[in-house]
């Protein structure tokens, strides 16, 4: 295989998570989106620490460390959800501007 595809994958990944983080109203969904572009990251990360001109595992590592990154992201956002929710019974982005003081 070559590395044209995963390129490919992971610009329609990231293109696909894009669209969703700016037009979806649901904050979930935003997270989802937002997840959805960083494994398009670690795709990139791992084609091109595979077909690089002198292949080594350092892409690979960096991914590891975005999925590390990626689930303090996921745990945080999901915590900052629920309590959003609790408060206001609602998880639409319009609503967070309420939060201000």
């Amino acid at each position: 295989m070559a590395l044209q595809p995963f390129l490919a994958l992971g610009a329609i990944l990231f293109c696909i998570g894009l669209f969703g983080a700016l037009t979806k109203r649901n904050l979930i969904i935003v997270l989802i989106s937002i997840e959805l572009m960083l494994n398009a990251a670690n795709i990139n990360l791992v084609a091109f620490s595979h077909f690089g001109v002198t292949p080594h595992v350092g892409g690979q590592v960096y991914a590891l460390f975005n999925m590390a990154i990626a689930a303090a992201e996921v745990a945080v956002g999901l915590a900052i959800l629920l309590s959003f929710f609790r408060a206001r019974n609602s998880a639409d982005v319009k609503d967070v501007n309420l939060m201000k003081w």
